[in-house]
């Protein structure tokens, strides 16, 4: 007897919830039609199905998003770096309490207490003809934002390798759930073939019929809820063997619009809305943003930075304001539309010549107008750099608050955590580095204003 077994599956939603709706339906409707073929499927997820950048995310600290798995009957989920690094310790550890379907991550384990009774290493999916998929998942090792945070991440292809060697004669099939990157899945097969495949993500890579590596089939499933996956296995009850795996990827936006999908979408954004609309302070004068040079708003926003760091100097993009400041009551709203992103507040440690270089690499004149995706920023255009607290005189000497650095000496300099991923700046991967978690820009700015304004 040879048995076709399915997995759909989604990955890095990123709380885009414009094609949810009918990549579910479809999902829903082949399932059925599948069941009464007598062919068994399961629905996987395989991380960032949240992000704080959406509102309704935001107002309920990703709990919608579990409500939104829970109503759709998901199997399986495991967690991106949205879940694990963007909410506290407690946020985390509560997050799946009301989940119906199994979370499994392999390599996140909480330093302040037992691990949540939701966190598995692996699970073992069985079929109606008694076929057994054992599924591994394992996140990317941001160590230095999990330690902060109370938890410990470990390497995980150790972990992957590990688990799937010890369950290797219990099952008839491995998949692994990765949210590791497309190059950590191609060496997770090279190093461990006995993986049947591996359900790429984090990467936000795109393989429209999968791919193999050294026996591996390997999933992409892009970004934003653009596609659904769907994986086909044929295993033979005989030779209990894996005889056939393929994957597809459908267009979401391809698919027939689901009954109620614009009114599902607007009643999210007005719960939203009303949860965050509560005024937190008042301001008597607009501060109007700008891109492309200092504002009334990024001369704020420098001033709570170098008081909620008491660094020696700042800088930051001005693409990093979406919206301006209006004058009058402000809310959790206002400022969230205006600082979405997930970006935390770094302070690194350099010398004064690490500075100066630095300050110099910050006037690349391609910059400004570059529309960054991803990194944490989620707004328009990158915009201009700019710094507070430093300057440069006629005789090219960087000044720190009108005084010359010293070539030796270290200075601390207050920036956003999205720099320091080596993408703008190379050196800042190496230097020391103080991360201020949990709270993002947003948290920080709201707080100082409070405090300011009253």
């Amino acid at each position: 007897m040879r048995e076709r077994i399915h997995i759909f599956h989604t990955n890095d939603l990123h709380s885009h919830f414009t094609y949810w709706k009918r990549s579910q339906y479809f999902i829903e409707q082949t399932r059925k039609m599948l069941a009464v073929q007598g062919e068994t499927s399961f629905l996987i997820d395989l991380g960032d199905h949240l992000d704080r950048s959406n509102l309704v995310t935001e107002a309920t600290l990703g709990k919608c998003n579990i409500k939104m798995l829970n109503d759709a009957n998901y199997d399986v989920v495991t967690l991106g770096n949205n879940e694990g690094i963007t909410l506290s310790h407690d946020e985390l550890y509560h997050l799946y309490d009301d989940a119906r379907f199994e979370v499994v991550v392999g390599n996140l384990f909480s330093t302040q207490k037992e691990n949540p009774q939701w966190m598995k290493p692996y699970t073992i999916l069985t079929t109606q003809y008694g076929t057994k998929i054992a599924v591994l998942a394992a996140t990317a090792p941001f160590d230095l934002f999990y330690r902060q945070l109370g938890w410990d991440i470990t390497l995980p292809r150790p972990e992957i390798i590990k688990w799937a060697y010890a369950l290797k004669d219990e099952v008839d099939v491995i998949v692994c759930m990765s949210h590791l990157g497309i190059t950590e899945d191609e060496l997770l097969a090279q190093e461990c073939p006995a993986i049947d495949v591996i359900f790429g993500s984090h990467t936000h890579h795109v393989f429209e019929q999968g791919r193999l590596e050294n026996g591996v089939l390997l999933t992409g499933g892009g970004k934003f809820g653009m596609y659904t996956g769907h994986l086909t296995l044929e295993f033979d009850h005989e030779t209990k063997t894996l005889e056939k795996k393929s994957d597809r990827l459908y267009e979401n936006a391809l698919l027939p619009e689901a009954m109620g999908e614009g009114e599902w979408l607007e009643s999210m954004q007005k719960e939203a809305k009303q949860l965050l609309e509560q005024p937190v302070f008042q301001v008597t004068k607009p501060y109007n943003k700008e891109w492309f040079h200092r504002s009334q708003l990024s001369d704020l926003f420098a001033e709570c930075l170098f008081n909620y760091t008491n660094a020696d100097c700042v800088l930051f993009n001005a693409g990093v304001f979406v919206e301006s400041m209006k004058k009058g009551s402000i809310s959790k709203y206002d400022i969230h539309k205006m600082l979405p992103h997930p970006i935390n507040i770094c302070v690194v440690h350099l010398t004064g010549a690490e500075l100066k270089e630095i300050f110099l690499q910050a006037e690349n004149e391609e910059w400004p107008r570059l529309e960054l995706k991803g990194l944490g920023f989620r707004g328009v255009i990158f915009g201009k750099m700019l710094h507070y607290g430093m300057k440069m005189n006629a005789a090219r000497e960087l000044l720190i608050h009108g005084v010359p650095v010293e070539a030796g000496k270290e200075y601390r300099l207050a920036t956003l955590d999205l720099f320091t991923f080596g993408f703008f700046f190379p050196s800042f991967k190496y230097a020391k580095k103080d991360y201020l978690l949990p709270q993002f820009l947003r948290d920080v700015f709201k707080e100082y204003c409070m405090k300011k304004f009253g």
